[in-house]
Parts: C-alpha cells; structure tokens; sequence
C-alpha cells in the first residue's frame, strides 16, 4: 500500500499548500504513537492468534506493516469506512494463526526501515528468518549490526544473501548482550526475540524510549517476563510460550511535540488531548525556556503563546534526551526566534537536509558538521519547497505556517508515512492549509 487513508480510500498525495500568519487555537486530538504501533504489530507474530489493537495511527508505515503480515499469512481486519480521520481510530484486529512463511517480501521492506523488526519474532517462532535489508528514510547511516550482533549472542546463525538477511536458530537460549549504543529497533527486535529464549537475557545500554516501554508491558502482558523497562537494563526470563491480547498504543510524544512547536510559530493556543506529558519532558524544558506557556495535566497539554520566541540551544540524544524525530521541527522554530540558537544533532549524520529547503523561505542558517546555527528573523516568505524526509517535511509545513505568503511543500508522502491527517488537524485549528 502507498499513500495516505482516509475511510479507506487513498488521499492526494502530491503537494501541501500553506497560507501562513494565521494564530493557531483549539484542541487537537494526539494519535497513537508511530513508533510504538509497529513493533507492536511485529509482536503479534510471536504468539499465533487474535489480537486486538487499539489507538493504531491511520498511517502509510502502518498499512505497509499490515500488508507484510498478511503476505505472510497473516489476516487484519480494521473497518475504517465510516469513521473520520478526525475521530479515534476504530480497533485493528490481528490474526496469526495461519502465519505460515518466514520469507519478508522485499517490495515491502524496501519502504521502510521498522519492517526490519519482523526478524527478532520470526526467529522466536520459526526458528527461521528471512528478511531483506531494510529501507527507509535517508537521514545517515542506521546499521542493522547490533540486531543480528543481538541475535547471534541468543544462539542464532545468520548470512546476507542477495540483499537478505537468512537467520536460522534451532534453539535461542539466553545471552548478556552489550549494545554500542542504545539502538531503539536493535533493543526491540532483540527483546521480542529473547523473550521465547531458554534461559536469562540481558541487554545492557538498551533503549529507554517509551515506545520500547509500550512494546514491553504489552509483551508482559502476553505472558514475558521482563523487568528493567525504561532503564538501560533490560532483564528477560525466556518463557516457553505466549498468548495473544488486547493492547492500546501510547500517544505520538513526537506528534504532540510537532503541534506545541507550531503553536510556537504561529502564536495562538492549542489543548492537545491525549498527549502524554512525561514523555516529552525535555521538550516541555526546551519550549518553555523559548517562552511557550506549557501547563500539564492527565491526558492534555495546554500550549500558548502571547509573546516572542527566544533562542535556544539543543542537542538531540536517546531518550530522556531531547528527540532526534523533533531536531527539524525545532530548527524551524529557531528560524523565528530572536537571538542566535545552535541545533547539534548527535543520533543521525546526516539530518539537516531540510536547512536547504528552509533557507528558500528566506532562514538564515548555516550547517558545520553536526550542527546548525541559526540566527532567527521575524519574517521569512512562502516558496515552494521538496520534503526528504519524514520529520524534515513537517519541520516544512510548520515553518510555512510563519511564512508571509503561500508556501508550497512537494513529495508529502513522506509526512504521510508518520502523521496522521496533520493538514486536517492543522485546518480544524485554524490553519490555512490545503492538499493539492
């Protein structure tokens, strides 16, 4: 499947077309987390039978992930003809009893990176794995060592053949399993992969992101036995079985971070239901130390502002840090702000790609090595501008909301991969934004 949904049927997906200075006010509803919904549907493999998932995000990523299930034997079944992209998402159901093949299609695999998070469970069930290298968005280099290094320590074998990785594994027995750096997919695929192991796990230097923490509690759940979730600690007690089970996803932090840095652009106040506040607390610091007013509370974020932006400083690290997915957003905001502000990007080489695009709106910003430094103005004008990547094209779309004039943003396929009718929620607040 390519494109974005709404009841069912495919949107345009060509060009957005922004007319900017308008105040942003309302509430916005928060989806289910991207990040969390895939390696949730990858889980679904490692127990056959029927799950039912809810709060899964109407997205292009989900419908391929969906897809690769099915042509795996797989059977989904989700009713999204008369409910409005606007409204909670009706719930995914999830066969996998009839899951018969451990052969990944590369068609599928090829459009995204987080299809690769198939091999840890289909190595738990099947005892084999055959999956392609993965593809994705091109933001530098993202190895696909500390997942095999994870499973060869677990008492796998595994070659790269013609493009696929070929993993075979008669037994997967515990291990202690050191990561270089704490790999959110590599900690995934390992966990999913240790938890139908004979014996203790440990994976150390893991992933702390609560998307990893979602997927873990839903593995307890189906009957794992994990402690040291959300630390760098991981502690796994193989079982010899799992069942299936209900599960809600988490809320997007980054979707809820995208929309409090647009509120930042264009002034205004939003209520953002559903966001999860302790996931974004260094986001929460930094916009508020750029003079956005954050007030917390259960399942909402209030944002305003009345006054100007003011520069600061960041650095993108793994979680509880400041996340890499919202470093263009946050460069977008900076091209406004008073002042000088660096964005120093420790976690992808290479991305900055949408400096480039931002600069034809008028932004004064410059890239050394890893970072990006931005003198802030407070007035850029609409250009039509190409989206690399997925969160360079919304860091795009919220700069056009400052912009004078009408800013047009090509290739947004690649914003459908991970928001959820951003244009409408936008439009519903306030936005002049239009699908073309």
């Amino acid at each position: 499947m390519t494109g974005s949904y709404l009841n069912g049927e495919k949107r345009p997906q060509n060009a957005l077309e922004v007319t900017g200075g308008r105040r942003l006010s309302g509430e916005v509803r928060i989806s289910g987390a991207k990040n969390a919904a895939l390696p949730i549907l990858c889980a679904t493999i490692l127990a056959p039978g029927s799950y039912r998932i809810e709060n899964c995000p109407r997205l292009t990523d989900v419908f391929t992930l969906i897809e690769l299930l099915e042509r795996l034997g797989a059977q989904a079944s989700w009713d999204l003809s008369s409910v409005p992209l606007l409204d909670p998402p009706p719930p995914l159901f999830m066969d996998t009893s009839g899951l018969a093949s451990f052969e990944a299609p590369f068609e599928l695999v090829r459009k995204m990176r987080a299809s690769f998070l198939v091999l840890g469970p289909l190595v738990a069930r099947f005892g084999r794995a055959r999956v392609p290298l993965p593809g994705g968005c091109e933001i530098g280099a993202r190895p696909v060592d500390f997942h095999l290094q994870g499973l060869k320590a677990l008492g796998a074998q595994w070659e790269i053949d013609s493009g696929f990785v070929d993993v075979r594994a008669t037994g997967l027995k515990g291990a202690r399993i050191l990561l270089d750096f704490p790999s959110v997919t590599g900690t995934e695929n390992i966990l999913m992969a240790a938890v139908l192991a004979k014996g203790t796990s440990v994976i150390e230097n893991a992933a702390m992101e609560p998307e990893v923490v979602d997927l873990g509690e839903m593995l307890i759940k189906m009957g794992a036995r994990i402690k040291g979730l959300g630390t760098p600690s991981i502690v796994i007690e193989g079982v010899d079985e799992l069942r299936p089970v209900s599960w809600k996803i988490i809320p997007d932090r980054i979707e809820a971070g995208t929309f409090m840095v647009a509120v930042g652009i264009t002034g205004g106040e939003l209520g953002l239901l559903g966001a999860e506040a302790g996931h974004l607390d260094a986001v929460i610091s930094k916009l508020s130390s750029a003079g956005l007013k954050i007030v917390t509370g259960s399942g909402r974020i209030d944002v305003e502002r009345s006054g100007p932006i003011e520069s600061v400083d960041v650095t993108t690290s793994p979680y509880p840090g400041f996340p890499t997915d919202l470093q263009a957003q946050m460069v977008a905001l900076m091209a406004y702000a008073k002042g000088l502000s660096v964005i120093k990007e420790q976690v992808f080489e290479n991305r900055f790609r949408h400096v480039d695009e931002l600069r034809r709106l008028g932004a004064d910003i410059r890239v050394e090595q890893r970072s990006a430094i931005i003198r802030g103005r407070s007035r850029l004008k609409g250009a039509p501008l190409t989206a690399t990547d997925l969160r360079a094209s919304a860091s795009l779309v919220l700069a056009g909301l400052g912009a004078e004039g009408v800013t047009r943003v090509l290739d947004i396929h690649h914003l459908d991969r991970g928001y959820e009718a951003l244009d409408e929620k936008l439009r519903q607040v306030g936005a002049r934004i239009e699908r073309v």
